[in-house]
């Protein structure tokens, strides 16, 4: 079946994850993405040195698994972009793409002849996406940053845990996660208006503007009526806006808004029908006013049956909720394999194994991973062959030089 963006080209000078993950969700919609590294080292992402406690190097040869998610459906090229001879292969192959992406920072991009000024002198109808720490202008817009920093800077980590809580990070990579999607929301967006109306441009995402969408709503209430959104805190926080632990130990999450609508169910759904009435809980307001004391009350209700059951009876009462999933419980929830949202995928090195699917769905076409990521550089003769139209004897004299 046909993809989104069967005929779209994109060159890529990245490393890590914020910005390559955006050109791999191109990838999953159909695009050729060509992916330039620097020969003999590669992305930074291909090391196997751990973060943490977490090992990457799960399967020796192939790069580490931070590698893969960000690289998947991309064919790997290695040209040094330190010669001058490394940077017109790159300026050729731009020539004949539609889109170009690097995260690098301005200073390297500089150096590297791969700025926007360079590159729309070779092809003015490029979409140029520049991927940064903390955006394109300002004091901050040339220093480096990773994940962590867009989680502190933006408020992220305040977001998270309870009131009495230090400051949270959030393991790991979310900001790079949205940022590569915010990235590919961006290039397409600049690729329909092309389309419509022949201009190309340049295009810039960061990690700081990307986690503060995330936080849109909490920073609208400061903003608008100087109101902080407050950290959860589960024993005082509103009773059906809330989570409760079940008798195989797994927790429950409801919502039920607004509250008087969904209370007389709620009191039927938990077998306490003297609740609907009671003088504490009547109204919205005492709701609010005697939280701590139904929450005591629902903690002992939940824990007397397992959270399948529960979601079933609230699922028979049309009340929200679900079961709260750990990763591992991901592949057995049918919802989530019903959408496709986790899928099955034949790994060239790990053979059948379970990968995240595309997260939307189309009805004339498709999309998600066809190609696990490339050995370093195992598309270069053939990428600077057919596109880049060099013959065999200049590919020769490029290896024996090291350029590629």
């Amino acid at each position: 079946m046909k993809r989104p963006l069967d005929d779209v080209r994109v060159v890529e000078c990245g490393i890590y994850h914020a910005g390559p993950g955006g050109t791999a969700i191109l990838g999953d919609l159909g695009a050729e993405v060509i992916k330039i590294e620097q020969p003999v080292v590669g992305d930074p992402s291909r090391e196997n040195r751990p973060i943490g406690d977490l090992r990457l190097d799960l399967f020796p040869g192939k790069g580490s698994l931070f590698c893969e998610g960000a690289n998947r459906n991309k064919k790997s090229v290695t040209v040094d972009l330190e010669t001058s001879e490394g940077q017109k292969i790159v300026h050729r192959l731009v020539a004949k793409a539609d889109v170009f992406l690097t995260n690098m920072r301005p200073q390297a991009v500089e150096e590297m002849n791969i700025s926007y000024s360079a590159l729309r002198q070779v092809n003015p109808a490029l979409i140029y996406a520049k991927v940064s720490g903390f955006g394109p202008n300002g004091p901050d817009k040339d220093l480096g940053a990773f994940d962590y920093q867009g989680q502190a800077r933006s408020g992220f980590m305040y977001a998270q845990g309870e009131p009495d809580m230090p400051p949270l990070v959030c393991q790991f990579g979310v900001i790079d996660q949205v940022t590569s999607i915010l990235a590919s929301h961006q290039i397409i967006t600049a690729l329909y208006m092309r389309e419509r109306t022949g201009i190309g441009q340049e295009v810039n995402v960061s990690l700081l503007g990307s986690a503060m969408s995330i936080l849109y709503l909490n920073i609208l209430f400061k903003y608008m009526v100087n109101q902080e959104v407050p950290r959860h805190d589960r024993i005082r926080s509103f009773p059906l806006r809330n989570y409760y632990k079940c008798k195989d130990n797994r927790w429950l999450m409801m919502t039920l808004n607004p509250p008087m609508r969904h209370w007389p169910q709620l009191c039927k759904a938990i077998e306490k029908p003297e609740l609907e009435n009671d003088p504490r809980f009547n109204t919205e307001n005492k709701l609010h006013q005697n939280t701590e004391g139904l929450v005591k009350i629902l903690d002992a209700v939940f824990i007397n049956r397992p959270c399948e059951e529960w979601t079933n009876i609230f699922r028979d009462h049309d009340l929200f909720c679900c079961g709260i999933n750990k990763l591992e419980d991901l592949a057995d929830d049918p919802q989530v394999l019903a959408n496709n949202y986790l899928v099955d995928f034949d790994h060239p090195s790990l053979g059948k194994i379970k990968i995240p699917g595309y997260f939307g769905h189309f009805s004339e076409c498709t999309a998600g991973t066809v190609k696990a990521a490339p050995d370093l550089g195992e598309d270069t003769q053939e990428i600077l062959e057919t596109i880049g139209g060099y013959s065999k004897d200049e590919i020769h004299h490029f290896e024996k030089e090291g350029i590629i």
